[in-house]
């Protein structure tokens, strides 16, 4: 099974075993959803949610047949992953992950790999040139393709990118 990152559970709240999850994933519509497995902690227990709902900066899940929070306490500090086979995307979007390792293309030539996305208030494609390290924004103004097929990403040549 290949599983992805979706957020850490970072508290629960209130008493009937809702748990606070923290996550800047990209497409939460399609994960957190009822009747969805999720893989919990280090040895990626199977649970279900039966129940979602945005509260501020946080994901708020419930965990079906956990109606206590004594039940959920156990998931506090715990990463949450689901299977990427599970992930139903649109045309045109990808995981984070399907994007890690491929070539980064200006103009014609290729300018370096890209090494990770960090995802925050503004996300950020983490390029690694001859140079080193450098950012360019995820933005899809300034993406021309992403090709999976041939491993790459065509960005728009704009002065001063790298």
């Amino acid at each position: 099974m290949n599983y992805v990152y979706i957020g850490k559970i970072v508290n629960t709240h209130g008493i009937r075993g809702e748990v606070r999850l923290l996550s800047n994933f990209r497409y939460k519509d399609k994960v957190f959803i009822k009747n969805m497995n999720i893989y919990i902690g280090k040895d990626k227990i199977r649970e279900v949610i039966s129940s979602y709902r945005p509260h501020k900066n946080f994901d708020m899940i419930c965990i079906e047949g956990y109606n206590n929070i004594n039940d959920v306490l156990k998931y506090k500090g715990s990463y949450v992953y689901v299977n990427k086979d599970d992930i139903i995307l649109d045309d045109g979007c990808y995981l984070d992950e399907d994007l890690v390792g491929l070539d980064v293309i200006i103009g014609n030539d290729k300018v370096g790999v890209i090494k990770r996305i960090d995802n925050g208030k503004q996300s950020l494609f983490v390029v690694k040139t001859e140079k080193g390290d450098c950012l360019i924004p995820y933005v899809s103004d300034i993406i021309e393709k992403i090709d999976l097929d041939c491993g790459c990403i065509i960005f728009r040549d704009i002065k001063g990118l790298i």
